[in-house]
């Protein structure tokens, strides 16, 4: 089987790049290096205000990998509405990197993607063949999603569909090692619903998912963790998923990525850095080497290029101010109850069938997982979370959750639509308070004043 060929561009007009980086071993060795890997989400419909963004990102006082964030229309497959949208001039709010021909991609990324700046394109789909079809035939190896947490938050395509689509899509990418170019998925696992799971089953899935990229022929894996709650919980929770990959994931070839909070998020200046600066330090004390960085603006509208740049440089800041202290990560790595939950929802999975993706279809089929208030068809919906007073993330009905005896269950905590809604904007609320320590220093403060100003 041979790789589709790329279009031939004029002599003049070729660009001259060299192979891309493993994306995977990119990251790993600069947290080798003792940086952690800072990532915007940007994404832009118009090639030119694209390319700006990347050059930006490339530019940055960090160590920093490019985004390519796609179009919802692309997401959901309506290359249609895309070409109607680029033939009328319509903004879309990503990139479209299926209709755009290759030449317009290539002239977007020359000299900016390189062995310093790796790219990846983000694209939340469920049904992404025509999206992994177009990263092949540009060379992009590197992206993110995954048969579940690509399927349950975002629409009603069936489980089954989604696992059928991803397993392709898998043995697809897998295309590009023929022509010596490491493939690397990202699993997204790790952020199901962005809010209110509690991180047990967050590490599970993230896992399961590796584990489902792996069985299918891919190599370079990333895991993802989205920062939740409580500091204390989410440290336990990346140092469960640290050891799962130590102790059963069949690559050597990972890293975990840490997500700014995916939930509401705070408005005011001082409580959106703060809480950005805490998952940077989430990342660098339990040994993660990325981290995806959210704005000022996330509360308020789509942030601009200077305001991705702040939190890229913000972050890195935090982070090696952080890793001067001297964490050890390791310190995570022991039991927990996090890591106790996290392996029996992962046993149960693996027991049911060799084949990944079949135990994960059987598992939401028996509620083995069961993703609090998602509203999918093929979740459970009996599971249920909340914040308890200690700031943690708790099951308040365990479902058919197979963690009896292993998971405390408040079995007389009964979940109203009054406490959902206050546990939604817990973390706004809390990172808001003007009261509140913001721990943040004046030479950080000047840091961002100096990118607000240019």
């Amino acid at each position: 089987m041979t790789l589709p060929e790329l279009p031939e561009l004029p002599a003049d007009q070729r660009p001259a790049r060299q192979r891309p980086v493993d994306f995977g071993e990119f990251v790993r060795r600069a947290g080798a290096a003792g940086r952690l890997v800072v990532q915007p989400r940007m994404g832009f419909g118009d090639p030119a205000r694209m390319r700006e963004g990347l050059a930006a990102a490339k530019a940055a006082d960090a160590v920093t990998v490019g985004t390519l964030t796609l179009d919802s229309y692309t997401r959901v497959g309506e290359l249609e509405a895309v070409e109607d949208a680029l033939r009328e001039g319509i903004s879309l709010n990503g990139y479209p990197i299926v209709n755009h021909p290759p030449t317009t991609t290539e002239a977007v990324l020359d000299g900016l993607w390189d062995a310093s700046f790796p790219i990846q394109v983000r694209h939340g789909s469920a049904t992404p063949i025509d999206i992994f079809w177009a990263l092949l035939r540009l060379r992009i190896n590197a992206t993110e999603g995954g048969p579940v947490s690509y399927c349950l938050p975002y629409g009603r395509t069936p489980l089954a569909d989604g696992v059928r689509n991803w397993q392709a899509c898998c043995e697809l990418y897998t295309r590009l090692q023929e022509v010596d170019i490491e493939p690397h998925l990202e699993t997204f696992g790790g952020c199901m619903m962005g809010q209110l799971c509690p991180p047990s089953q967050l590490v599970a899935i993230s896992f399961l998912e590796a584990m489902f990229f792996v069985q299918h022929g891919i190599r370079s894996v990333s895991m993802s963790y989205a920062q939740q709650t409580h500091l204390g919980q989410d440290r336990e929770a990346v140092g469960a998923l640290r050891r799962l990959c130590q102790e059963l994931l069949p690559t050597d070839n990972w890293h975990i990525v840490i997500y700014a909070y995916m939930g509401v998020y705070p408005e005011t200046y001082r409580g959106a850095h703060r809480l950005l600066g805490r998952a940077a330090e989430l990342a660098v004390t339990t040994g993660a080497q990325r981290i995806i960085v959210k704005t000022v603006a996330e509360a308020r509208r789509i942030p601009t290029i200077a305001e991705n740049v702040l939190a890229l440089e913000y972050s890195d800041a935090i982070a090696r101010r952080t890793a001067a202290r001297n964490p050890d990560p390791a310190a995570y790595l022991g039991d927990s109850q996090t890591y106790a939950e996290a392996r029996a929802l992962v046993d149960a999975v693996l027991d049911l069938d060799d084949d990944i993706g079949r135990g994960l279809l059987e598992a939401f089929r028996r509620g083995y997982l069961d993703v609090p208030y998602c509203v999918h068809p093929d979740n459970a919906g009996r599971a249920r979370s909340y914040i308890g007073t200690d700031g943690r993330l708790h099951w308040a009905d365990l479902g058919r959750l197979p963690l009896r005896g292993i998971a405390e269950q408040r079995s007389t905590k009964r979940i109203t639509s009054l406490d959902l809604l206050k546990d939604l904007f817990h973390i706004r609320q809390t990172y808001d308070d003007p009261a509140a320590d913001m721990g943040i220093t004046d030479e950080l403060i000047q840091t961002e004043e100096r990118v607000l100003s240019a």
